[in-house]
């Protein structure tokens, strides 16, 4: 399928290249590949693109990114570099890439603030937050954004009509050596990922944020960071259980309903056609979109498995998840292979 669109596609800035070697170390068995491909913003990852038939990609800064900065201050200078610098290598091809801000997340306010900036000043797409933000004088803490104290953050979003996509990160401080230090081979995508975002997200729901904000739109990579699988029992539960003893205050909807009015679900690193097929099931197509997660994943694994799945969903399914459903939440006009 030509003209899928990709909206799970990381970069780095290049000042830190020796900080991602290392990091690349603790996950990759070709670090030096790695390096080149998520520092590279228009040469790599447009070859691949025109090699395997995505027509645009939405790219973001790469994990855990300003969300491990615990100092306010830096984790602000950070967030601004890093918006500056993508909106200027990807200026002169609109037709081709576009951009998340990255966006401190310590100040409702503040994020507010860049977040508009970002959207107004360089068209991005919306924003893309890895997860809960590190904060504290020792950076033991975290913020969650479930709470009413971000309401001004979720009002400029729905203001903006933007949607944010909320990644993972790797558990740090006490958290890491409470819980996954004796179980490391867990973190990142076997596990700890989906663990942190389905908590963050379900703690959304239950806290009320789509209830205040019934036009907020958040999208969940991985095919759902295992949400949809639960989906059942968590409605079972919620409906039957929690909501007769006082959840029913804040969530006034069920969980089958803010999937489908408030939460999106990504392919990204999640390339199996049976899970899709129960997604589409569960979830509905018309609220799955493709990515891949490069460079943490190969175009070629995302795109060849995809473009082998008509004959298990239909074409009219595949060219919504490839393309039109991304084409209508981020309202995007001409890019390469769009009517192809």
């Amino acid at each position: 399928m030509l003209g899928k669109i990709a909206l799970e596609e990381a970069f780095a800035l290049p000042r830190f290249e020796e900080k991602t070697r290392w990091w690349a170390s603790l996950f990759s068995t070709d670090p030096e590949t790695h390096v080149k491909e998520i520092t590279d913003i228009t040469q790599i990852r447009l070859d691949y693109a025109e090699r395997y038939g995505v027509g645009y990609q939405i790219l973001s800064y790469t994990a855990p990114g300003v969300q491990d900065i615990w100092d306010p201050v830096e984790a602000q200078a950070l967030a601004v570099e890093i918006n500056d610098y993508i909106a200027e290598k990807i200026k002169d091809h609109p037709d081709r890439l576009g951009a998340f801000a990255t966006l401190s997340m310590h100040s409702p306010h503040e994020a507010a603030t860049e977040l508009r900036r970002c959207i107004t000043t360089h068209n991005f797409k919306g924003a893309l937050i890895n997860d809960t933000q590190r904060a504290g004088p020792d950076g033991d803490s975290m913020i969650f954004y479930d709470n009413p104290t971000w309401d001004p953050f979720w009002a400029t979003c729905t203001e903006l009509n933007v949607p944010v996509y909320l990644h993972p990160r790797n558990p740090t401080g006490t958290i890491y050596d409470k819980l996954w230090a004796d179980r490391k081979w867990l973190v990142g995508p076997p596990l700890s990922f989906a663990h942190g975002v389905s908590l963050h997200v379900l703690g959304m729901v239950t806290n009320g944020v789509f209830d205040r904000h019934p036009a907020l739109q958040i999208i969940l990579g991985h095919l759902g960071e295992h949400i949809p699988f639960d989906m059942w029992r968590i409605n079972h539960w919620f409906e039957d259980r929690k909501k007769q003893l006082g959840l029913r205050e804040t969530c006034k909807r069920t969980i089958r309903e803010y999937f489908r009015d408030n939460l999106w679900i990504t392919t990204s690193g999640h390339f199996s056609s049976p899970t899709l097929r129960f997604c589409v099931e569960e979830v509905g197509v018309e609220r799955i979109l493709f990515s891949v997660d490069y460079p943490f994943e190969t175009f070629g694994d995302a795109c060849v498995w995809f473009d082998g799945v008509e004959g298990e969903i239909g074409v009219e399914a595949m060219r919504r998840i490839g393309r039109e459903n991304a084409r209508r939440l981020f309202r995007l006009e001409a890019f390469r292979d769009c009517d192809a």
